[in-house]
């Protein structure tokens, strides 16, 4: 069940970045990304399945603003004129006893080849209404915007769960003052799309058990609330969010910062700590932007880490 031909991960991806082109030309419906299929397995007691909300290209300075672009594209198996890598958005289901659970929410629309998780929930045999609990690595735009439609919980009959420090930090009133005017519209609407559940929410806190056999990992640094969850057993599974962004360059260099990380020390020790955890464990891990469908595995090498699709 992990073990897809490697020829299969990169037709997809051939298929999704192509398919995004002919979506914005016109050519194609915005249902056609999500056709090339959830991905199912089972951990112990839980069935995972991995669904699609789309891809977009990330550009290389966004991946890392130090590095230089040929010590990039050489992580990445990139052309030496390549400016820009495929990045999936990759959200979660797990099927527990009576709950489905799932874990960040997508887009939501108006993102060129992305906001397609409806579509590939219903590839999956997904009704929005039998999801129970919706769980949040962090409040990004593409982990959250998917929450509403029309200003109404997508997911009607689930129970939403947020970290106490991540809900607190971007529901501050005050927290507009604080950031820069470029990124004020975008604050807005994530306050709205967090308002919009208020009152289904439910606060945890690292090191808590979201539900049974769901650990929360603090992983703060890329927003100060960021978490990641381990799934119990096996060795453990690890849901990274976006703790570990780009998996061919921060396994060989965790300590380097992502383009998007609120605070690039923090989330450099927060990728060492998660890292050395999977590791040394035999974790198997689920990248939310990792090459589809984004499972792999952490090996010790060289002080760092190599990584290992699964």
């Amino acid at each position: 069940m992990f073990d897809a031909p490697q020829t299969i991960r990169i037709d997809r991806r051939k298929f999704l970045a192509a398919g995004a082109a002919l979506v914005a030309a016109g050519v194609l419906p915005r249902s056609a990304l999500a056709l090339a299929g959830p991905h199912t397995f089972k951990h112990g007691t839980f069935d995972v399945t991995v669904v699609s909300d789309g891809t977009f290209q990330m550009p290389l300075e966004i991946v890392n603003k130090e590095a230089k672009p040929e010590d990039l594209r050489a992580l990445l198996g990139l052309a030496a004129d390549a400016k820009t890598i495929t990045a999936e958005f990759s959200p979660v289901l797990v099927k527990s006893g009576s709950d489905m659970i799932l874990f960040d929410t997508g887009n939501g629309p108006g993102r060129e080849g992305a906001g397609l998780l409806a579509d590939s929930l219903k590839t999956a045999g997904i009704d929005p209404g039998s999801i129970t609990k919706v769980i949040y690595t962090h409040a990004h735009p593409d982990h959250l915007w998917g929450t509403l439609k029309d200003g109404k919980p997508v997911f009607a009959n689930a129970s939403h769960h947020v970290a106490e420090t991540e809900w607190n930090f971007w529901t501050n009133p005050d927290l507009a003052s604080k950031m820069p005017e470029g990124m004020r519209d975008m604050l807005k609407a994530t306050q709205a799309q967090l308002a919009g559940i208020k009152d289904k929410v439910a606060m945890f806190k690292p090191g808590a058990e979201v539900v049974s056999g769901v650990n929360v990992i603090d992983t703060a640094g890329h927003t100060p609330g960021h978490v990641s969850f381990e799934l119990a057993g096996g060795d453990g599974l690890i849901l990274t969010g976006d703790a570990i962004t780009v998996p061919q360059v921060f396994f060989a260099h965790p300590e380097w910062a992502f383009g998007f990380d609120a605070d690039g020390a923090a989330a450099g020790k927060s990728r060492k700590m998660l890292l050395d955890m999977a590791a040394s464990g035999k974790k198997l891990m689920l990248g939310y932007h990792w090459p589809y469908p984004g499972l792999g595995r952490a090996e010790a090498k060289d002080g760092a880490f190599a990584y290992v699709p699964a």
